[in-house]
């Protein structure tokens, strides 16, 4: 039996019982029937992360750094990063390898700039929390009460187009909502202050400040949205993909299994976020009760990418990102 059937076998070992019901390897990205001729030019790979993510749990747990040191492959993390955008500033600019399975959105926005990036891999986690909170003393009571409002959100990313979506849905012009452009670091005191009535946002900040500003959502991803928008990916440099597959496919598979551990884990795994980001129990308790799954995606799933393309077709013309991008251009299997 060759090495990429063993990994595979690990691998759906690793999911399993995931969901009842579920067959574990619906959760996973289906492996090319033939090995593929994979490279590697360095021993070192430098992996972003952030508070909340996937890499976050890898990062402490350690099981993640074992699997790839016997393939001798050394794991330096650099972060933690507030949002995706400065992520893919760090890819870009060569201090890291790899973003942290953040947005598409901002990634896409990237892209069309003409950064030299492309996506391996893509997680669905389920169930959605993205959402737009409001105080439960600010008066508003639905998406239509935002009329004359200020709301933060960051460009060219999950906030943003969120907030579009609920205002689409509910037949209300753009036009007619302020949106206050923030990074996540400046959103949270703001909405705090009263600076702004609203804040559409990501967990766990979302659950932070909804916990610690007596808030509320108003709309939300996973309930309110007809259709996936954004997606967790993982991002690196084309040429470094091109001069490093060995190392790419190695980091995948290690993502892989800790994600399986996280949607399995669901308690150990929000108390290992909770460690790192400090906040409050009942946070991490509501945190817990979601239990999250994570379905991955890699770029030759036919079904997937189209699903993708129809996100990224969505953002365009809105004009959330600048241009219409093909998807499957800027997108690697290794």
């Amino acid at each position: 039996m060759n090495e990429s059937s063993l990994t595979r076998r690990r691998l759906l070992r690793a999911a399993g019982g995931l969901l009842a019901g579920i067959a574990a390897g619906s959760l996973l990205p289906a492996r090319a029937a033939e090995p593929r001729k994979l490279i590697r030019n360095t021993d070192t790979v430098r992996v972003g992360w952030g508070y909340g993510a996937l890499p976050d749990i890898a990062k402490q747990r350690g099981v993640f750094e074992k699997t790839l040191a016997a393939k001798n492959i050394k794991v330096e993390w650099v972060g933690p990063f507030p949002n995706h955008a400065p992520s893919l500033q760090a890819v870009v600019g060569g201090s890291a390898d790899f973003g942290f399975w953040g947005s598409t959105t901002p990634a896409l926005a990237a892209m069309l700039a003409g950064s030299p990036l492309v996506f391996t891999g893509f997680d669905i986690y389920s169930p959605r929390s993205t959402a737009i909170i409001v105080k439960k003393s600010s008066g508003i009571n639905s998406v239509a009460d935002l009329v004359g409002r200020k709301v933060a959100v960051n460009r060219s990313g999950l906030g943003e187009f969120l907030l579009i979506a609920a205002l689409e849905k509910h037949h209300i012009d753009r036009d007619k909502v302020q949106f206050v452009y923030l990074n996540p670091p400046d959103a949270a005191p703001a909405f705090a202050q009263g600076v702004v009535d609203a804040w559409s946002m990501w967990s766990p900040a979302v659950d932070i400040a909804r916990f610690s500003n007596n808030a509320k959502d108003i709309f939300n991803e996973g309930r309110d949205l007809d259709f996936l928008i954004d997606y967790s990916s993982l991002v690196t440099r084309r040429k470094f993909t091109e001069d490093n597959s060995e190392l790419v496919r190695a980091v995948l598979d290690a993502y892989y299994a800790d994600g399986a551990w996280q949607s399995s884990h669901p308690a150990e795994s929000e108390l290992l976020v909770q460690k790192e980001a400090h906040y409050p129990d009942e946070v991490r308790d509501y945190l817990t009760s979601l239990k999250r799954v994570n379905q991955f995606h890699e770029p030759d799933d036919a079904a997937f990418m189209a699903q993708f393309q129809r996100a990224a077709d969505w953002l365009a013309q809105r004009k959330i990102i600048n241009a219409r991008i093909n998807v499957a251009d800027y997108s690697v299997k290794v």
